[in-house]
């Protein structure tokens, strides 16, 4: 009998332990599934601007490159713009008003798009609409600007976009006191500004220039 309680006791004890044991187990395999999720999670995707900069694209900026024959979607913008050229044409944003390059300059001119150097607007098209953005009246062609239709921020809005690389220029309204009716509000970070005498030279035949050049010095 003393044997047996013996026996019945160990068995007992012997059990205890196992139960003891339990509780690290569970905690232990409590961690592996939590790495096996981590490890399994797909790897975020690329962003625009990383795979924008894609090997081998050409360089707009080479000598003899047609901008019209460029893959303007495989540039490497946020090292060819500053960065909020790149938050405003690039990912939409917009620059506060009345702290822009161009909201209150009226030279002689043209705007090109900082981009890629399209023409976008003549400087007569531009007037002071009072509202802290460059406005113009009318872009420099027809197919210089492509309008799309916006409906961020709660509002209906047409969102214009440069025909040529799909930077984000601004909006247009037709609230405009001129004769077309539009105003253009455009980001001054979209915009380059080309003086008119520079505009001349780039337009001057490259004969023309050399002849000017080569002509020989009168005594």
């Amino acid at each position: 009998m003393r044997r047996l309680t013996i026996i019945i006791a160990a068995i007992l004890a012997i059990g205890a332990l196992a139960y003891s044991t339990n509780p690290a187990e569970e905690q232990e395999s409590a961690v592996t599934p939590d790495n096996q999720t981590a490890a399994a999670k797909p790897e975020p995707a690329k962003s625009d601007a990383k795979g924008a900069s894609t090997p081998g694209a050409v360089d707009p900026d080479a000598p003899g490159v047609d901008p019209e024959k460029i893959d303007w979607s495989k540039v490497d913008w946020k090292s060819r713009l500053s960065r909020e050229e790149f938050d405003i044409m690039r990912l939409a944003g917009t620059e506060r008003a009345f702290t822009g390059e161009y909201w209150d300059f009226f030279e002689k001119g043209a705007y090109t798009c900082r981009g890629c150097g399209l023409p976008l607007f003549e400087s007569d098209a531009k007037f002071d609409s009072h509202c802290g953005w460059p406005s113009f009246d009318k872009s420099i062609a027809k197919d210089a600007i492509v309008e799309i239709e916006d409906e961020s921020h709660s509002m209906r809005r047409t969102e214009v976009r440069c025909r040529r690389c799909n930077a984000h220029l601004g909006h247009i309204f037709d609230d405009g006191p001129t004769e077309t009716g539009m105003r253009y509000c455009i980001n001054s970070p979209s915009i380059k500004f080309v003086p008119a005498k520079d505009e001349a030279a780039a337009k001057q035949p490259a004969t023309e220039s050399v002849s000017k050049t080569s002509a020989p010095k009168k005594p």
